[in-house]
């Protein structure tokens, strides 16, 4: 029996040569400046490679430290973690390096010419108001410079201080050697036990010069959750299926990841692919069963309000029907959604709390085939296979009716045939790589097969995920002007509330409950859910709001004492998204509205009084200009009088965090859930799919994935996601059926 992991590893480095050795040298001296290596005074040997505080204090520090975390490490193993110095540690520099190969070319280009001008005298004099270039500052003084940036009355600077500030922390995170060992953070789960595999005997093509052809009746392009439950319909109605993906998939063996090999091999653009202006970052599967492999079980089914919304303000009556309602709960019965078994500390503490201040929640319906799931890690796989995804159940379910498979296909286009007049799809064509020889995807280039594919196919289905299916469309010359618009976010920020107990919070479900009550704020439909945040360290801990690195590192060590929340919006207002032109990847132009981002902060506050009246000690929210809320000892006294959440403190303390506000792009959002870049529409002139999910333009071409969305979900989308792609699938196999 296997007892631990067996991990893909990571590939080399990419070589880093769109910076020069000066602009590397200024990044690193900021990345250590925004953790810097801290040590006694005695012991600095060099103020450029450490920050010294007093021989007492940082005896005081560790002292301290020690007292606020359960089971906490010894006294040296503390300090060893306060002098981590994140440039001489090469994992760390390999970390920055696969981040910077994912962003834009024009964000990196702009990110470099800083750097270029941090290294000049005059550059470091107009940035650091220094003529000093920026690298050869002790790094007391470069701690000092970022922090200064923080709250610059000039934007570019307080951008490059969110920029810096993220790249470091991030890094950090996943990189320190000895973070686990200080917070109790596990790459492997205690309890880790891995679930049975598929085996997808995924189609392999020999090396030639030639193009590889296969036919089928419907191509898929993309295996999640969309794609997975086309998959599976359409097999078990008796046709031909081809599902190809560009990831690779992982058995549950493999799971769950440690942070820089997830981020890697299971998230588009190795992790998140941050918005134009900054404003937000998104996360987005990538691997074999899309988001459905990442995603933290959620399985709500679409509100009335949002069905009507569609069907009344949208002109699609479906979604108001029994019709809609039967593939919400079939897809649902396929799964095994039911509400939540077990509450993970998180959860329980937003029942309570929620119940204390007189809001409805209630525990959140999880896709785990009825059994418990208290898989802390998800976001980076699950080995458990207790989570029904689509590489568990719905491309499993396709394979036992005949569908075949093919991982490792990047698609290039549509292929069509307008000899008739008409638009009509008749396949795909892309390019497959192999394996490594040791079957692994971290080998060298020279170990890997690539080839041309090109599959001729009577209907095709992309679901390839709401930043990459309007990018597929347009390459294949689709010319609809809703293509890539429409896009909505679900915009969040975090609170975190820290407790006397030892949480363990990677453990338990990663949301087991949700609070309502905020749901509906402008009377039409749009406000907040609040809801339990993963606790995978670097998901949450780097947007941390803090004094200083040293504030950083012991605020990162309490982690075991953590429950992190967020508020969702139903946003209103949406972005687009586009392919960059150099690299073809997808790029976002979404800037949260003062609107949405209003709602968001509504929420911020409720879920701050719910950390209260639970008796966090510490309250956090995680928004620039915010300080921590440390609870009064006094307030956490048995009197006869109890002000709860009218602590005059605390009340105090909300008014300012109102006042420091959410406004983008300082303030740290976050998106999981892309929707409504291909929406669904009654006509050509509001969207980019017709009722049924045929492209308006074309016959024989679909879209079956949460592109389609009208609009925002407001509840995680997997369960609407699911349900219009089993009602398209089911359309395309009728057109098979009767011959068009």
């Amino acid at each position: 029996m296997t007892t631990s992991p067996r991990w893909p590893g990571l590939p080399q480095p990419p070589l880093g040569d769109y910076f020069n050795e000066t602009q590397w040298t200024v990044l690193m001296a900021l990345v250590d400046g925004a953790v810097p290596a801290v040590v006694p005074e005695s012991r600095v040997t060099d103020p450029m490679l450490h920050k010294g505080i007093p021989d007492a204090d940082f005896q005081r520090t560790l002292a301290t430290a020690k007292a606020q975390i359960a089971k906490a490490p010894d006294t040296d193993i503390l300090a060893q973690y306060l002098c981590f110095r994140p440039s001489e540690n090469p994992a760390t520099i390999y970390c920055l390096r696969r981040s910077l190969s994912g962003a834009s070319v024009a964000a990196r280009t702009q990110l470099g010419q800083a750097l270029s001008l941090l290294s000049t005298r005059a550059g470091a004099l107009l940035f650091t108001g220094y003529a000093t270039p920026l690298h050869e500052q002790p790094i007391h003084v470069r701690e000092a410079i970022l922090k200064s940036w923080s709250d610059s009355w000039i934007p570019t600077k307080r951008l490059l201080f969110k920029t810096f500030n993220l790249l470091a922390k991030s890094s950090f995170l996943v990189t320190n050697p000895l973070y686990s060992q200080v917070s109790g953070y596990p790459d492997k789960p205690d309890d880790w036990v891995p679930g049975e595999g598929f085996d997808f005997n995924f189609i392999q093509f020999d090396a030639s010069p030639d193009q590889a052809v296969l036919e089928t009746d419907v191509v898929i392009v993309g295996s999640g959750c969309g794609g997975g439950v086309a998959a599976k319909v359409l097999a078990e109605a008796g046709h031909k299926v081809l599902v190809v993906d560009k990831g690779y998939y992982f058995h549950p063996e493999q799971l769950p990841m440690p942070q820089a090999e997830g981020m890697y091999h299971l998230f588009e653009n190795g992790g998140f692919i941050t918005s134009t202006d900054s404003s937000i970052a998104c996360v987005a599967g990538s691997s074999w069963g899309g988001g459905g492999t990442i995603n933290w079980s959620v399985s709500l089914q679409t509100q009335g309000y949002v069905r009507r919304e569609w069907a009344e303000e949208k002109g699609l009556d479906f979604f108001a029907t029994q019709e809609y309602q039967d593939c919400l709960d079939r897809v649902c019965k396929v799964m095994g959604v039911d509400d939540a078994k077990y509450q993970s500390h998180r959860g329980q503490v937003l029942l309570d709390g929620a119940r204390k201040l007189g809001w409805d929640a209630r525990p959140a319906p999880q896709n785990c085939g009825g059994r418990e799931h208290p898989c802390g890690h998800c976001h980076l796989g699950c080995a458990s296979t207790n989570k029904q995804g689509p590489a568990v159940s719905w491309l499993p379910g396709a394979a036992r009716n005949g569908a075949r498979f093919v991982e490792g296909m990047a698609v290039d286009r549509v292929l069509f045939d307008e000899e008739s007049g008409e638009k009509i799809a008749t396949g795909i064509i892309g390019r497959w790589t192999s394996r490594d020889k040791s079957g692994g995807t971290i080998g060298p280039d020279e170990e890997r097969v690539t080839r041309e594919v090109l599959i001729r196919a009577k209907k095709v289905i992309v679901s390839t995920g709401s930043l990459q299916s309007p990018l597929l469309l347009k390459r294949s010359g689709l010319k609809n002007r809703h293509i890539g618009r429409n896009l909505h976010l679900h915009p969040v920020n975090f609170v975190i509330g820290y407790y006397e107990e030892d949480v363990r919070p990677w453990e338990g479900g990663i949301i087991t409950s949700l609070c309502t009550s905020f749901e509906n704020l402008d009377n039409h439909g749009h406000g907040v859910k609040l809801e339990g945040m993963c606790m995978v360290p670097y998901t949450l801990l780097s947007n941390l709001v803090c004094d200083d690195g040293l504030d950083f590192k012991l605020t990162a060590a309490r982690l075991r004492h953590a429950a992190a929340f967020i508020s969702l919006a139903r946003d209103r207002d949406t972005g687009s998204v586009f392919a960059d032109p150099c690299t073809g990847k997808p790029c976002i132009d979404y800037t949260p509205s003062a609107f949405d981002a209003a709602h968001v902060l509504e929420g911020v506050i409720a879920l701050a009084k719910i950390c209260y009246i639970t008796g966090a000690k510490e309250i956090r929210a995680l928004l620039p200009g915010t300080r921590p809320f440390v609870r009064k000892e006094s307030t956490n006294s048995t009197s006869t009088v109890n002000p709860g959440v009218t602590d005059p403190d605390f009340v105090a303390w909300l008014a300012a965090v109102r006042a420091a506000g959410n406004k983008p792009p300082m303030a740290p959002f976050s998106s999981a859930h892309q929707m409504g870049s291909c929406r669904m529409s009654s006509s050509p002139s509001e969207g980019v799919v017709d009722p049924r999910g045929k492209a308006w333009e074309t016959e024989g071409l679909f879209v079956a994935d949460a592109s389609v969305f009208p609009s925002a979900s407001g509840v995680n989308p997997m369960v609407t996601n699911m349900a219009i792609a089993d009602w398209i699938a089911r359309g395309v196999s009728r057109e098979l059926k009767e011959g068009r």
